[in-house]
């Protein structure tokens, strides 16, 4: 348990609600965070099947103005920023010279000269200076606002039911990756149709002094549908069943978005330069040496972030994040591979699901496995994401 009278560690508006609620609080990126409030088996469930409520507070909120913020923004991250039309928001990253990723960003344009740029937690400070040094020579200011906006989500299935009758915007006119500026709760805010658990849902961008309101308007709208609280260690199943990346995990500066599988979001036709450019030109034209997947374990042992990937008994990547997954009931992985090693258990996998190949391929003794504690767990490599919501009416 973290100690929650010392400086150095934050706490959100909302601190005093999780610790009334009960929740196991931990330090988070120098921020006192709810973990759970009681399962986070259950708090994960609840949102697949109804709807859960985050604070995300921890968040950086980075402002970027001026008539030559488009501009600016261009130059710093790996996509189009001026292509953004107000209203509007863009998942993109930021990444060095050398085309490591520093971070992985959503970026909201406002208004014309107007963007707000969402940071890990983590990596705040240091997306607030690069940013900065980035602006230099463009007519562009950075401020970092961070202390000035608590963010709560909600997400679920319920989540748009829920949310609709505290807020005067048309929920059904909401697009995804859309933001307005809204009243919910009585309250100002700007509301966003986006998320990181692979459920429909919303943010929800409010001053520090209405949390609060906010926070417990939800609760009371949600209490007859089923929604729960939620922490930190159900948003990260949740996202990991998404095949959504976790900076410091699937994403740092050792990894640049191609490696990832995420080089779709590097715009190297923009007109603009932009700091990793020729890097990740090159990048892209090369072919990996390891590549990003989804592995389900066929045993009840978890595979942990770190723990080795082994083909045929030879240590082949690394696990990036696992977890048991309550959807699948059954242990979940994503890590870096060997990409030979990827292209032949594809091809295996997809033998497999025609019924050609042997039926022990994949049980155990099989070569792809995970290393747990000096044991090879066998396992399986799957499609990514481990899961995509349903189609509902």
């Amino acid at each position: 348990m973290p100690d929650q009278q010392s400086p150095a560690v934050r706490r959100t508006p909302l601190a005093d609600v999780h610790e009334g609620l009960g929740a196991t609080m931990t330090d988070f990126a120098g921020w006192l965070m709810p973990l759970r409030y009681g399962s986070e088996t259950a708090e994960h469930n609840a949102v697949r099947s109804a709807a859960g409520l985050f604070d995300l507070s921890h968040m950086g909120e980075l402002f970027v103005t001026g008539p030559g913020a488009a501009a600016a923004l261009d130059y710093a991250l790996v996509g189009a920023a001026s292509a953004i039309v107000p209203g509007r928001a863009r998942y993109t990253m930021i990444c060095a010279p050398d085309g490591g990723v520093i971070d992985d960003l959503i970026v909201y344009r406002l208004a014309d000269e107007e963007f707000l740029v969402v940071a890990n937690a983590s990596n705040a400070r240091t997306v607030a200076a690069e940013l900065a040094a980035r602006a230099e020579g463009h007519d562009a200011a950075v401020a970092d606002r961070t202390d000035d906006y608590a963010l709560i989500a909600i997400q679920g299935p319920r989540s748009a039911g829920i949310l609709a009758g505290l807020t005067d915007v048309d929920l059904d006119q909401v697009r995804y990756y859309a933001s307005y500026p809204a009243v919910v709760a009585g309250c100002t805010a700007l509301l966003a149709r986006t998320g990181y658990t692979g459920e429909d849902g919303f943010e929800i961008f409010a001053t520090p002094a209405d949390a609060g309101t906010v926070w417990q308007a939800l609760t009371e709208a949600g209490r007859g549908d089923g929604l729960v609280p939620a922490g930190l260690a159900a948003r990260d199943s949740l996202r990991l069943e998404a095949g959504m990346p976790l900076y410091g995990n699937e994403l740092s500066r050792d990894v640049t978005p191609f490696d990832a599988g995420l080089g779709r979001v590097v715009k190297l036709d923009k007109p603009a330069d932009f700091v990793g450019r020729a890097a990740l030109a090159q990048r892209s034209r090369q072919e990996p040496s390891r590549v990003l997947v989804g592995l389900v374990g066929l045993t009840r042992r978890i595979p942990r972030h770190g723990y080795p990937v082994l083909w045929d008994g030879v240590p082949c990547g690394t696990v990036t994040s696992g977890a048991p997954s309550p959807t699948l009931g059954k242990p979940i992985a994503m890590a870096y591979i060997a990409a030979d090693v990827a292209r032949g258990a594809q091809s295996a996998h997809e033998a497999e699901t025609a019924g050609q190949a042997d039926a022990e391929y994949f049980g155990p003794g099989g070569p792809l496995a995970f290393d747990i504690r000096g044991k090879a767990e066998p396992a399986a490599l799957v499609p990514l994401p481990f899961y995509r919501r349903p189609a509902r009416d």
